[in-house]
């Protein structure tokens, strides 16, 4: 501590161990309650971030939790076209309103944004980083008790600025049984570590294929690695999603509410007990 401190961080240059962070936290719209927020990640694309997204937030709001999602994969929004959600988001001079999915829970995507929802979105990092912020600034969520982040894959703009701006109470990592992706999952468990976010859960998509015929398990993919490197990393909660038709069936008809996502229940347990920022 420098000599005749005044505890007075913002008028000093001095950068003693006292020295007061500041936070980078950005306050909700002034209508918004939200009380708890998990982020969704994965190290690389095409692992089932966006299903996993989907499936955790029907399995909380059958639990009869009030849920919201934010579709934060601007470039790649997928997730209203899973729940059959087509309406467009409006907004006026009072914020951004959300759009229901048939269910009710709260959304907001890019893609309802769009006149045309296949035309692609050609912005640089620090605009998708700024209309990420705006869904959390300017968009109104009404009385959340559990507002999940689908994020874009890597660790890129977007999840340092969710993780920097938006108070998460926690993340889970998606990921899938090839070799590869325990250096993916590694980056992502990194920069949750750099950035003070508790791992909750480890999603392992595509873990194995149930035979329709004699019930066996066969992992196709290669052996599950998710208990390994869960238990390497400290991360209290594994869920292996199988490679099941009913899955794609129900996303492609827009009626993922529809699947019971049974094995995500030990993951969900660790959201629960995730303290709000």
């Amino acid at each position: 501590m420098a000599e005749n401190c005044t505890h007075n961080c913002s008028s000093c240059s001095s950068n003693c161990s006292s020295r007061k962070q500041e936070s980078m936290l950005k306050a909700p719209h002034a209508k918004s309650s939200v009380k708890k927020i998990i982020g969704v990640v994965s190290g690389k694309g095409g692992v089932g971030k966006s299903l996993t997204t989907s499936l955790l937030a029907s399995y909380a709001h059958k639990q009869g939790l009030s849920v919201g999602i934010m579709d934060a994969d601007i470039t790649g929004p997928s997730i209203p076209h899973m729940f059959g959600v087509t309406e467009r988001i409006t907004g006026d001079e009072n914020g951004i309103n959300t759009v229901l999915t048939p269910s009710g829970m709260q959304m907001v995507s890019m893609n309802l944004l769009l006149d045309d929802e296949t035309m692609p979105v050609i912005w640089r990092g620090m605009v998708i980083s700024g209309t990420v912020m705006q869904f959390w600034t300017d968009v109104i969520w009404k009385d959340v008790d559990l507002l999940f982040i689908d994020m874009p894959p890597g660790t890129g703009d977007v999840p340092l600025t969710v993780f920097q701006s938006i108070p998460i109470s926690g993340i889970v990592i998606v990921t899938t049984p090839q070799d590869l992706v325990k250096m993916v999952v590694e980056k992502a468990v990194n920069m949750a570590n750099m950035m003070n976010i508790p791992v909750l859960g480890l999603v392992e998509n595509m873990s194995y294929l149930t035979c329709p015929d004699c019930g066996k398990k066969m992992e196709i993919f290669g052996h599950s690695k998710a208990e390994k490197i869960a238990t390497e990393y400290g991360i209290p909660a594994v869920a292996k999603m199988p490679l099941d038709a009913r899955i794609s069936k129900f996303a492609d008809e827009g009626r993922i509410e529809d699947y019971e996502a049974a094995d995500l229940s030990e993951v969900f347990k660790q959201i629960e007990k995730a303290k709000a920022r």
